[in-house]
């Protein structure tokens, strides 16, 4: 039986084991890539979820489907992560603020990710418009929900935000006495209103 004739009809739901192992992977995967980079080998992968190398090549027969899978379970999660924040902090300004950190974690952990990113291979193409696609109406509902609230001035967008957190995670390596967290820490409670 070839793989196209194996492979789930497309539109079809995985089934919850099968997202769940997936999820698992892609965890394992992350946790690779902060810990040595994009180029982590496939067996640390591996030992890190408690498979075998070849059920990584299942579900991700290249390295480039990987980090783009990884990518975007991220961006994914962090996307998820605004609505819950909102609904469950006390108050939307509270909110914004665990949600930036959320983002930063993202930001200052992608070793490597950024160069693959603009690398002349175009499968990484559209990752940078999922980002933006997914993020910025997240971060626009919190920044609306916080202006709302009179916590922060109404007239900040959510764009000119992450571009200003995404400036000061810019070479966020540590080196140099260079704390990217608490700089962004001063420019989020700079948003604040008086």
């Amino acid at each position: 039986m070839s793989d196209a004739e194996s492979a789930p009809p497309a539109g079809r739901v995985k089934r919850a084991d099968a997202r769940r192992n997936e999820k698992t992977l892609l965890d394992a995967a992350a946790e690779a890539f902060v810990a040595v980079g994009v180029e982590a080998p496939v067996r640390d992968i591996a030992a890190r979820a408690g498979v075998g190398t070849a059920t990584i090549y299942r579900h991700f027969p290249t390295r480039a489907d990987l980090i783009i899978a990884v990518y975007r379970h991220q961006v994914d999660g962090l996307a998820q992560a605004g609505p819950a924040l909102l609904a469950a902090s006390g108050s939307p300004y509270a909110a914004l603020r665990q949600w930036i950190d959320l983002f930063v974690d993202f930001l200052v952990t992608k070793h490597g990710l950024a160069e693959v990113l603009q690398s002349d291979d175009s499968c990484f193409d559209p990752l940078h418009d999922y980002f933006l696609e997914r993020l910025v109406p997240v971060c626009t509902e919190l920044v609306a929900a916080a202006g709302r609230s009179g916590e922060i001035r109404p007239d900040l967008g959510a764009l000119e935000i992450m571009r200003g957190v995404g400036g000061l995670c810019v070479g966020a390596s540590g080196k140099h006495g260079y704390d990217a967290r608490r700089l962004v820490d001063v420019l989020v409670a700079g948003l604040a209103r008086p």
